[in-house]
C-alpha cells in the first residue's frame, strides 16, 4: 500500500466504522424492545436543551436530519407520548418540540442498552490515548468544515 492509499483509507474506514457501530447498536436496541438510536438522539437533544424544549429547525440541526425527515420522526415521537410540539407565540409559522416525562424515562431506559454497547464496542477496544487522538482528529477535521 502506498503513502496515498494509507492516507485515503481513513475516509472509508470512519464511514464503515459508523455503519458497522450503529448497526450493531440499533439491533441491541431492538433486542431491548427499544426504538431505534434516531429516537434517543431527539430525545437526548431535548433533554439538554433549555426547559427541554427546542425550535424545530434547531433540533434538525442538532440530530443532523433534514428538516422533513426531523418531522415526521417528531410525528413518530408525539404519537408516542414521548413529547409534544407547541406553538411559537412570536412566529405563528414556527414551533417548539417539548420533550415529555415519558420521553425522559424512554431517553434513559434506552441509554442503558447505548452506554453498554458503547462500552462494549468502542472503549473496550480503544486505549484512552488512542480516543484522545482520533477525538482530536474529528474535533479538527468537523471544526474545518463547519468554517467552511
Amino acid at each position: 500500500m502506498s503513502k496515498t492509499d494509507d492516507k485515503l483509507s481513513a475516509w472509508p474506514l470512519l464511514l464503515t466504522g459508523h455503519a458497522v457501530l450503529t448497526g450493531e447498536i440499533e439491533r441491541r436496541l431492538a433486542e431491548a424492545g427499544l426504538p431505534p438510536l434516531a429516537w434517543y438522539d431527539v430525545l437526548w437533544a431535548l433533554e439538554r436543551a433549555p426547559q427541554q424544549r427546542q425550535r424545530m429547525h434547531e433540533l434538525a440541526d442538532s440530530v443532523v436530519l433534514t428538516r422533513s425527515n426531523l418531522t415526521r420522526l417528531v410525528d413518530r415521537l408525539e404519537a408516542a407520548g414521548l413529547l409534544r410540539r407547541e406553538s411559537d407565540p412570536e412566529d405563528k409559522r414556527g414551533a417548539y418540540a417539548v420533550l415529555d416525562g415519558a420521553g425522559l424515562a424512554l431517553r434513559r431506559k434506552m441509554w442503558t442498552v447505548y452506554s453498554a454497547a458503547i462500552h462494549a464496542l468502542f472503549d473496550a477496544h480503544l486505549s484512552p490515548t488512542e480516543q484522545k487522538t482520533m477525538a482530536g482528529a474529528l474535533r479538527k477535521v468537523i471544526g474545518a468544515a463547519r468554517a467552511g
